[in-house]
C-alpha cells in the first residue's frame, strides 16, 4: 500500500510584497503539523544584500538601511512557518561604512555609516528589528586595506612630509623604500622616498597588520559594531593580509577571532578565501569559509544541476570535501552557495524553464552548513560582466515590481531587457515560481534540522547518473536526501543501495511529487525528496 507523502501545501492568495496574507504553508505527515525546529542557532540560512541596490526608502534612487527595514517582512516576518515570508535567518550586508566608491570596499571611517545608506540610528533600528525576529546581521569588514582618503593614510603622509617619523600612523601602512620592494607586490609613490603597498589598487593602500596600535584600533572597531547589534563579520579577501604568506594570514585571523570571541563568544565569522578546496581548508581553523568549489558556472552545484556531472559524483564530492575540512576543524560549519556579488548571477546560466535553477537550489539548500543566498537569486535575477568587465552588472537593483525607486549602481551597462524571469510582485502569486520554490526549501530545511547538522553517509547509486543522495543522522534521527536531476520519472529500489528502511516521505520540492511504494521510491523529474 502506498505510504502517503509529506506534501507541502502552498495556497497563494492575497499577497502583497510587504504583507502576505491568506497563506497556508505546512508540512503534513499523517495529519501532524511539524513546527520549525529551533535547534542550535549557529546553523542558519543567510541572505547577502548589496544595500545600495536593494530597496530605496527616500526616493533618491539609492538603496538604504531603512529600505531593508521596510522590506523585512519579505525576508522574515517573525512568524515561524507562516508561509508569508522567505524565511531567511541571517543577513550579510556588503560594506556599509563611508567610502568614495559605489562598492565601498575602500573604507574612510570604520565606525560610521555611509551617509548614502543612512545613519547609525538607522543601523541600530535594523539590528533591533532583526534581533527581535532571531535574524543575525553580519557585516563586511575590510581589514586588508583602507581607502587612500582614510584619515590614517593622510596623517601618515603628512607625518613623512613633516619628517615626524615617530608618528604612529606611519606604522599603520606597509611603507617601504625603493630597495625594500618585494617581488610580486604592487607599490606606488607615497611621500619623500617612500612607497606604499597597494595590491588591489593604488586607491587601496595595504594595512600593516603587525602594528600593535593598529591591532588596538581593530579591537575597538569590532567592539563598536558588536555594541550596535551585529552578530559577526564577513571577512573580505581573507588570504591577502600578508600576500603569499598563508601561515601569517592564519595566525592573524586566529588572533582576530580570539579577540572577537572575548567580546561576543557566540560570534559568527565567515571568510572569503577565493581558491581551490585544498587552499581554503587551512583557513577553516580560525573561522568558516565560503565553499567556492561548489559555486559559479564551473562549480559542483551547477555542473550537477545541468547534468554535466552525475549526482553520485556530487555526493562523493560533498563527502570528501567535508571530511577534509573536518580534519582541520572538527566543529567547522560549511558555507555552500551558488553565486555572490563578485560572480555572474546564476540565473544567467541556469535555466528556470528547464528546472536547472530549481535543482541547483535543491542541491545546496538541502545540504549541510550555512548556505548563503545572493539577493535576487530567489527570483532568478540575472547580471553578468559580459564584455564590459564591471562588477556593477552583477549588483543590479532588486526587481521588486511594485514601484520601488532603487536604481542600478554607478557603472552599470547591463541591458534590462535581459531580465526575463519576472519580479517579486509577479512571482508571489505564482505557485510554481522560483520564489515560492525557495520559500518551500527554507521551510523544509527548518523543519528538518538533520539536513544542516547531521552526520552524512554517502550512498552510491551505481548505474544512475541523474539520481543520487545520502543519509544524514542527527540526535539519533536519520533522514535520506535524494535528488533526481533528470528529465524522466524514476523508480528506485532503495533496499538495493542501503539497509536503512524508510517509512515516510517528509517533503519534496521540484517539478513533481515523490512517493514510497514499499521500498521503492518513485520520484518525478527535476525533484528532490526527504525520506524518514
Amino acid at each position: 500500500m502506498k505510504k502517503i507523502i509529506s506534501l507541502i501545501l502552498i495556497v497563494l492568495a492575497g499577497f502583497t510584497i510587504m504583507s502576505c496574507n491568506s497563506t497556508s504553508n505546512e508540512f503534513i505527515i499523517k495529519e501532524k503539523t511539524l513546527k520549525s525546529a529551533k535547534i542550535d542557532d549557529a546553523y542558519r540560512v543567510y541572505y547577502e544584500i548589496f544595500v545600495g541596490a536593494f530597496s530605496d526608502s527616500d526616493a533618491d534612487g539609492m538603496g538604504d538601511l531603512q529600505g531593508i527595514v521596510n522590506r523585512f517582512d519579505y525576508l522574515n516576518d517573525g512568524l515561524d512557518d507562516s508561509g508569508k515570508s522567505l524565511g531567511i535567518e541571517g543577513i550579510w550586508l556588503m560594506p556599509i561604512m563611508p567610502s568614495p566608491s559605489y562598492h565601498k570596499y575602500d573604507v574612510t571611517n570604520y565606525m560610521e555609516i555611509d551617509s548614502k545608506y543612512g545613519s547609525l540610528e538607522d543601523f541600530e533600528s535594523l539590528t533591533e528589528l532583526a534581533n527581535s525576529r532571531n535574524v543575525n546581521i553580519i557585516i563586511d569588514l575590510v581589514l586588508n586595506h583602507t581607502s587612500n582618503q582614510h584619515p590614517w593614510f593622510k596623517a601618515a603622509k603628512q607625518a613623512i612630509i613633516d619628517n615626524d617619523l615617530d608618528n604612529k600612523y606611519i606604522g599603520y601602512y606597509t611603507l617601504v623604500k625603493a630597495d625594500q620592494k618585494e617581488s610580486g607586490k604592487k607599490y606606488y609613490p607615497f611621500a619623500g622616498d617612500y612607497y606604499y603597498e597597494g595590491n588591489f589598487s593604488s586607491s587601496m593602500p595595504e594595512l600593516n597588520l603587525d602594528n600593535e596600535d593598529l591591532r588596538a584600533e581593530i579591537i575597538e572597531i569590532v567592539s563598536f559594531w558588536y555594541e550596535k547589534g551585529v552578530s559577526g563579520f564577513r571577512l573580505d579577501a581573507a588570504k591577502y593580509p600578508y600576500l603569499y604568506e598563508e601561515e601569517k594570514n592564519i595566525e592573524f585571523w586566529k588572533w582576530f577571532v580570539s579577540e572577537c570571541k572575548k567580546i561576543k563568544p557566540d560570534t559568527y565569522i565567515v571568510g572569503e578565501v577565493w581558491s581551490g578546496d585544498s587552499l581554503i581548508a587551512p583557513y577553516y581553523e580560525p573561522f568558516s569559509n565560503f565553499d567556492f568549489g561548489m559555486s559559479g558556472i564551473d562549480g559542483a552545484i551547477t555542473q550537477t544541476a545541468k547534468q554535466f556531472d552525475d549526482v553520485n559524483n556530487y555526493v562523493d564530492y560533498l563527502n570528501r570535501y567535508r571530511n577534509m575540512i573536518e580534519t582541520v576543524n572538527p566543529n567547522a560549519i560549511l558555507t555552500p552557495f551558488i553565486s555572490n556579488h563578485d560572480m555572474d548571477r546564476a540565473a544567467g546560466y541556469l535555466s528556470l524553464t528547464d528546472y536547472e535553477m530549481q535543482m541547483a537550489a535543491n542541491l545546496y539548500l538541502l545540504t549541510y552548513g550555512n548556505p548563503f543566498i545572493y539577493y535576487g537569486e530567489e527570483i532568478g535575477m540575472k547580471g553578468s560582466r559580459s564584455t564590459e568587465m564591471t562588477d556593477a552588472n552583477r549588483r543590479l537593483a532588486m526587481l521588486w515590481g511594485d514601484g520601488d525607486t532603487v536604481t542600478d549602481p554607478i557603472g552599470t551597462t547591463y541591458n534590462p531587457e535581459n531580465q526575463t524571469n519576472g519580479t517579486v510582485a509577479s512571482q508571489l502569486l505564482e505557485e510554481s515560481s522560483l520564489y515560492n520554490h525557495y520559500k518551500k526549501l527554507l521551510m523544509i530545511r527548518k523543519a528538518n534540522p538533520e539536513i544542516a547538522r547531521g552526520k552524512y553517509t554517502a550512498l552510491d547509486f551505481a548505474g544512475y547518473n541523474t539520481f543520487g543522495g545520502f543519509l544524514t543522522t542527527y540526535n539519533d534521527v536519520t533522514l535520506g536526501i535524494f535528488h533526481n536531476t533528470g528529465s524522466t520519472e524514476l523508480t528506485i529500489k532503495l533496499s538495493d543501495f542501503t539497509d536503512f528502511e524508510f517509512l515516510t516521505v517528509r517533503a519534496f520540492a521540484g517539478s513533481g511529487i515523490a512517493e514510497l511504494n514499499g521500498d521503492n521510491l518513485v520520484i518525478a523529474p527535476f525533484t528532490s525528496v526527504i525520506l524518514k
